[in-house]
């Protein structure tokens, strides 16, 4: 066979091998590639640090203070300064991950997938969200943080506590079903008409991943926001 029809053949969900009783697959190799790459920038980005900033130091403080900003127009200044350095890190390890669906041969080429293209990956971001909002409820407010529950009537817990349950469901669903369809789409595309019409649609394949990574960590940001929020 071929070495381009292996790569057809191969998904990011096929085993590429065992570490004791753990199957590793494209997914997590790409995780582990964008985590490095990442920890790596930020140690670049901070190691020299000059009053006037310039290159990679430049890069990384705007988009920081960006973030920052944005943020401090959602939850205020206090809330951005407790929780951004996690939410910034949901949007900065969210958006390589839907970029490296960008990279050619991505989902064909053994170790090279986008994490955020498989609904186990998606899933396992929410539920830290999910964790996270209410151990910084209880945090900020005791144990009185459960009271939100039983709020406007006591009869609506059944309501309520499925609302919270089902958010770590939209969460993940909403950033699989995006970036999982726009890959799909583009790949069928692709086949039917190799040249042109594809570049357009990698295009939009970059704002949909900015877009996406947006939408999870403005969620979070409310989840969050609204758990440690003065009206509990």
């Amino acid at each position: 066979m071929p070495l381009f029809s292996v790569f057809m053949a191969s998904s990011g969900g096929h085993v590429l091998f065992n570490i004791g009783p753990f199957a590793v697959n494209s997914y997590m190799t790409t995780m582990v590639a964008i985590t490095i790459v990442i920890a790596v920038m930020g140690i670049l980005a901070g190691r020299n640090i000059k009053t006037v900033p310039s290159g990679l130091q430049n890069v990384a403080e705007a988009l920081l203070e960006m973030l920052n900003n944005f943020l401090t127009s959602l939850m205020g200044p206090k809330g951005a300064r407790q929780y951004g350095p996690l939410l910034g890190t949901f949007f900065i390890f969210i958006l390589f991950c839907n970029y490296s669906g960008l990279l050619p041969m991505s989902g064909h080429l053994p170790g090279l997938a986008a994490p955020t293209s498989t609904l186990s990956v998606t899933a396992g971001l929410a539920i830290i969200v999910f964790f996270c909002t209410h151990i910084f409820g209880i945090k900020e407010h005791g144990m009185h943080y459960f009271g939100h529950f039983l709020k406007p009537v006591a009869f609506m817990l059944p309501l309520m506590i499925i609302e919270e349950l089902v958010r770590p469901l939209s969460l993940s669903l909403r950033l699989y079903g995006n970036i999982f369809g726009e890959e799909t789409v583009t790949a069928q595309i692709f086949g039917l008409v190799p040249l042109g019409v594809p570049i357009v649609m990698q295009a939009l394949s970059v704002l949909m991943g900015l877009v996406q990574a947006g939408v999870f960590m403005i969620l979070a940001a409310v989840y969050i926001s609204g758990a440690t929020g003065e009206s509990h």
